[in-house]
């Protein structure tokens, strides 16, 4: 919103408009409410699969990282095998895990990153930012692929599967452009950068969360969201939003958080 756009009146006429809005916020978290009542109606589906992965721990399975929990959250976290850095994204995400994982684990909820890079990587990068929440390799397993978060490059020429649809070959899972700002690189090129990779690479990992039950020694996947439906763990967006001027973007604006300029 620019100064000519800017709307100005009294107090009484903003109070007015502001009850307007409250209306629809009040239907918007009604309408909420009933969407997280029918999520925590999904069946659930048993996972017989023995998943490994590398943890600061040592080689753990599925079941361990449940640390004596009955439920498990996983943000699939974009960082590949070749990459140099994880991606930014994700990472502006995660600055929030560290306030959030000590009151899950609190609450019979452990929360997880995990990704595909060797955990030594993993790890490096993990102190780099300054963070402390529980992050695991899942190098040179399934587990990312069965999930759909990850694909080969022959598979996405191919076409494949991502948020439950099968996406046309090579698509992008980001639109925009910035044309203005660097003459026309696209927003994948940026953020591929950003991770110290190409595009091709960088396409082979996508966002995402997944949830888990262990019942009687049983592992289950009870839920799975991915592309915008991680927004709700995007809580810069969810400030911007409430911001006088919004998101107010045009394209890549955001960094790993030591990477801004001072």
């Amino acid at each position: 919103m620019n100064k000519q756009e800017m709307k100005v009146v009294s107090r009484q006429e903003w109070l007015r408009a502001r009850l307007d809005l409250l209306k629809a916020e009040k239907e918007l978290t009604r309408r909420n409410d009933e969407v997280t009542r029918q999520r925590q109606e999904l069946p659930w589906v048993r996972i017989d699969k023995e998943y490994r992965f590398d943890a600061d721990e040592g080689n753990v399975s599925l079941r361990d990282l449940f640390r004596g929990r009955s439920q498990l959250l996983v943000y699939h976290f974009m960082f590949g095998p070749d990459w140099k850095a994880g991606c930014a994204s994700c990472s502006m995400i995660a600055d929030a895990f560290n306030g959030s994982v000590v009151h899950l684990a609190n609450h019979d909820v452990m929360l997880w990153a995990i990704s595909r890079t060797p955990l030594p990587k993993l790890q490096a990068y993990k102190q780099r930012m300054g963070w402390s929440f529980p992050w695991a390799s899942s190098f040179g397993g399934e587990f990312n692929f069965d999930f759909n978060v990850s694909m080969t490059e022959e598979q996405q020429r191919e076409g494949t599967e991502y948020n439950y649809s099968i996406e046309a070959p090579a698509s992008d899972v980001f639109r925009w452009r910035d044309d203005q700002e660097d003459g026309g690189d696209s927003a994948e090129r940026k953020l591929a950068a950003l991770s110290g990779t190409d595009v091709p690479s960088y396409h082979c990992d996508r966002p995402g969360m997944s949830a888990f039950a262990l019942e009687d020694g049983v592992v289950y996947h009870t839920y799975s969201t991915y592309a915008r439906g991680v927004d709700p763990f995007f809580g810069v967006y969810h400030w911007l939003d409430r911001a006088p001027k919004g998101r107010n973007e045009a394209g890549i604006w955001w960094r790993q958080h030591d990477e801004y300029g001072s």
